[in-house]
This record gives structure tokens, sequence and C-alpha cells, in this order.
């Protein structure tokens, strides 16, 4: 196994995770937010999902699918088009209700579908290569697609863990 079918393993879980969660979910309980304060299903779904569209279309040399394939004006979120969640407020997290699961499933399938094309044509080599020098020491192609696999299953199984709360009822 090299080490774009290794990255592509790692994306594959994170969707199957994604759908497995989100799957069944009314827009009611994705919208939820175990102890009032906590983020949503919806949120933690499309915040990994816009963490990984930005981070991999940047290295990638691409346009974001939020962008460039109509999701934002799909899921019509009054946020800013370039908004991906980090340091929400209470309110912006509540804010993300998208209309129904099946939306939050088909751009987090989107995304997967532009990383997976992108490590298609991935060399070993490639991962050495500096993305961000305003790191010290600066991020390689390497480190920043595992920070994103780190950051997506964290997420995802923050998502999966309230969604197994509210199936228990």
């Amino acid at each position: 196994m090299n080490s774009a079918e290794l990255l592509t393993e790692a994306f594959t879980r994170i969707r199957e995770i994604v759908a497995r969660t989100v799957d069944g979910l009314s827009p009611e309980q994705l919208a939820v937010r175990p102890n009032g304060e906590a983020n949503s299903i919806a949120w933690l779904i499309w915040h990994l999902t816009r963490i990984q569209d930005d981070h991999v279309a940047e290295v990638a040399g691409k346009k974001q699918v939020w962008l460039s394939k109509g999701w934002f004006e799909r899921f019509a979120l009054p946020l800013d088009p370039a908004d991906h969640g980090y340091g929400h407020t209470s309110e912006q997290v509540d804010a993300v209700r998208p209309e129904s699961g099946q939306l939050l499933i088909g751009y987090h399938d989107a995304v997967h579908e532009q990383t997976i094309r992108y490590l298609n044509n991935l060399l070993d080599a490639d991962l050495d290569r500096v993305v961000d020098t305003s790191w010290n020491p600066p991020v390689t192609l390497g480190v920043r697609l595992v920070s994103v696999i780190s950051d997506d299953l964290q997420h995802a199984g923050q998502a999966a863990y309230a969604a197994g709360l509210l199936k228990l009822g």
C-alpha cells in the first residue's frame, strides 16, 4: 500500500462514519445540541466537511466544492461563504440547520470525491512539499492531510456519539 492508498482509506472511513451517523436523522434531530450548548450533529458534519473542502482544495490548487459547485447556495446558511466554522459562537452553531441529512451527505460526498481525485495523483515524494510556512516548523502536505484526517475523525466521532444518545432516547 502506498501513501495515496493509505490516505484514501482514511478519508473513506470518515465518509462511512458521516453517512452512518446522519442516515435516518430528521432535521430536528440533526440540530439538537447536547446539554443545549454542545455542537449539533449538523454543525459537526458541516464543519468537518468544510475544513476538508477548504484545506484539500488549497493544497490541490482547486476551488472549494462549497463555492464552485453551489453547495453554499443549497445550504442557504446566514454565514459568510468563506466560513468553515472555526471559532463559531453559539449563535453561529445554531445557524447551521440544513434542510435534510441528505444535503449534508451530498456535500460530504462531493468533497470526498474531489479529495480522492487529488489523492489518486499523489506521489509519496509530494508529501514532503511545504504547504504552509506560517508555522514553525513549516507544515508539509503530509502533515496537513494527517491534520485534516485527525480533525475529521474527532468531529465524526463526536457526531456519532451524539446520534447514539438520540437513538437511546
